[in-house]
C-alpha cells in the first residue's frame, strides 16, 4: 500500500486530485463544527456528552448518527445529518428500480438511465432531509436546546424553519461534495466522506481507552480490546478481498479466417458481496425504536413495553442484529444477482461451467454458489457487527468505533488504494501506446 501511494504521488494528475480530496475533506470537518444559528451549543454538548455515556436506546441511536456526521450532532452544526439522508435515498432508489417496472427500465437505459436515476436520488434526499432535520428540531425543542431568547408563536415557527432548512441544507451540499470527489477526486466520494467522519473519531476513542486504562483501573480488557482491533482488521482485510471463482469454459468457434474462444476463465464472486449494505439497513431498522423510546414520556404504556423489546439494552438486541443482517445480507444478493441471467449470458457467448449442462442446471449450480458464499458474507458481517456489543457487555467498555465503522474505513482504504493502482496501471499502458 506504501509503495502504490508513494509511486501515485509521483504522478500530477493524481497530486491534484489528492489536493482536492483533501480540500473537501477540510470543508466536510469545517461544517462538522459551524453551528446552525439558534442552537445553545453548550448545552447541546452536555446533553450529548450525557447520552455519549448512556448505554440505552436513545444513547446508541444518537451515537450511531453522530459517528455518520463525523460529531457534527453533538455541535447542532451545519453538517449535523452527514450524508444519512443520501444513503437512505441511494437505499431506497435501489430497491424501487427492482420493484418498479418503470424504474427498471430507466436504470437499463445507459448514461441517460444512471444520470435521472441519480436526479430522483437528489430529490429524495432531500425530502428525507427535510423530515429527518424535523425529527432531530423536535429532540432540540423538546430537550430545551434552543436559546430562550426567542419567544412568541410567530418567531418559534420561523426558529423551525430556519434549523430544519440548515440542516436539510448542509446535507444537500454534502451530497454535491461527494459527487465533486466522484469526479475529481480519489475513490468514491460519499465514502470517503463517511471515512473522514468516522477516523475524526479515533483521537475522542484512543483517549477514552486511555481513562479506562490507566485512570479505571482496566488495563487488561483495553489491552484485550486493542489486541482484538487489530485481529479484526486484519480478518477483515481478508475476506474483503475473498472470492470464490467459478470456472468457465468457451467453446471454440471459426468466425472467416479467425478462430475465437476455447480460453479458459472464472467468474469471481466476492464473499462480503453485499459490502456494509446489510449492517446499514439492520442499524436503521432497529435504531427506529430506540428514536421513538426517546420521544415517549410514558414508560408503562404497552407500546414501550413493546418498543424497549428491541432497544439497544434489550437482552436480545445482539439476536435480532444478527438475524437482520443476515436476512437482509441475503435479500441484497438476490436483488443484485440473477443467476437465471448469468446463466444465459453464458450460454449466448458460447460458454459453460465445465461439469455443467447449460441453461437450467448452470442457473440452479450459480444459485446453490451464492447461497453458500452468501451465508459465509452474512455471518462474517454478523460476527463484525454483533461482536464489539458482546465484547463491551463483558468488559463493561463501551467502543467508541464498533465494528460498522472499522469495516467502512478498512473497505473505504482498500478501495481507494486500489483506484489509485488502476489509474496507475492506465497511464501506464497510455504512455505504453503513445
Amino acid at each position: 500500500m506504501i509503495e502504490t501511494i508513494k509511486n501515485a504521488w509521483k504522478i500530477p494528475e493524481i497530486r491534484r486530485k489528492f489536493f482536492f480530496t483533501v480540500f473537501i475533506i477540510l470543508v466536510f470537518r469545517l461544517g462538522s463544527h459551524i453551528p446552525v444559528p439558534f442552537i445553545n451549543v453548550s448545552e447541546l454538548a452536555n446533553y450529548m456528552k450525557s447520552l455519549s455515556q448512556d448505554s440505552s436506546g436513545s444513547g446508541q441511536f444518537f451515537n450511531y448518527f453522530s459517528m455518520l456526521s463525523g460529531g457534527g450532532m453533538q455541535y447542532g452544526a451545519i453538517f449535523a445529518m452527514g450524508v444519512t439522508p443520501y444513503i437512505n435515498a441511494s437505499i431506497i432508489m435501489n430497491l424501487l428500480t427492482v420493484a418498479i417496472p418503470p424504474l427498471e427500465r430507466i436504470q437499463k437505459e445507459g448514461e441517460e438511465g444512471r444520470k435521472k436515476i441519480a436526479k430522483y436520488t437528489r430529490f429524495a434526499t432531500v425530502i428525507l432531509g427535510l423530515i429527518q432535520g424535523g425529527a432531530y428540531y423536535y429532540v432540540l425543542y423538546t430537550q430545551g436546546l434552543i436559546n430562550d431568547a426567542v419567544i412568541g408563536a410567530v418567531m418559534n415557527v420561523f426558529v423551525a424553519v430556519v434549523i430544519v432548512l440548515c440542516f436539510t441544507a448542509g446535507s444537500a451540499l454534502m451530497m454535491w461534495l461527494g459527487e465533486r470527489l466522484d469526479e475529481n477526486g480519489l475513490g468514491n466520494g460519499i465514502s470517503i466522506l463517511l471515512f473522514a467522519g468516522i477516523i475524526s473519531r479515533v483521537p475522542e476513542a484512543a483517549a477514552y481507552l486511555y481513562r479506562n486504562a490507566f485512570e479505571g483501573g482496566k488495563m487488561i480488557p483495553v489491552i484485550l480490546i486493542l489486541v482484538i482491533f487489530l485481529a479484526v482488521i486484519a480478518f477483515i482485510v481478508w475476506m474483503t478481498n475473498a472470492e470464490r471463482r467459478i470456472p468457465v469454459q468457451y467453446a471454440k468457434r471459426v468466425v472467416g479466417r479467425k478462430m475465437y474462444g476455447g480460453q479458459s476463465t472464472h467468474i469471481p464472486i466476492k464473499v462480503n458481496m453485499s459490502g456494509v449494505m446489510p449492517i446499514i439497513f439492520a442499524s436503521s431498522i432497529l435504531s427506529m425504536p430506540s428514536m421513538i423510546l426517546g420521544f415517549m414520556s410514558n414508560t408503562n404504556s404497552s407500546i414501550y413495553k413493546f418498543l424497549k423489546v428491541f432497544s439497544y439494552d434489550a437482552p436480545f438486541y445482539a439476536l435480532f442484529y444478527l438475524v437482520l443482517i443476515i436476512a437482509f445480507a441475503y435479500f441484497y444478493v438476490t436483488i443484485q444477482y440473477n443467476p437465471v441471467e448469468m446463466a444465459n449470458n453464458l450460454r449466448k457467448n458460447s460458454g459453460a461451467v465445465p461439469g455443467i449442462r447449460p441453461g437450467k442446471p448452470t442457473s440452479d449450480f450459480i444459485s446453490k454458489i451464492l447461497s453458500r458464499i452468501t451465508l459465509m458474507g452474512a455471518l462474517f458481517l454478523a460476527v463484525i457487527a454483533v461482536g464489539p456489543i458482546l465484547v463491551g457487555s463483558v468488559n463493561g467498555i463501551q467502543l467508541t468505533l464498533g465494528g460498522t465503522s472499522v469495516l467502512i474505513v478498512v473497505g473505504v482504504a482498500l478501495d481507494t488504494v486500489q483506484n489509485l493502482e488502476s489509474q496507475m496501471m492506465m497511464r501506464h499502458y497510455k504512455g505504453f501506446l503513445d
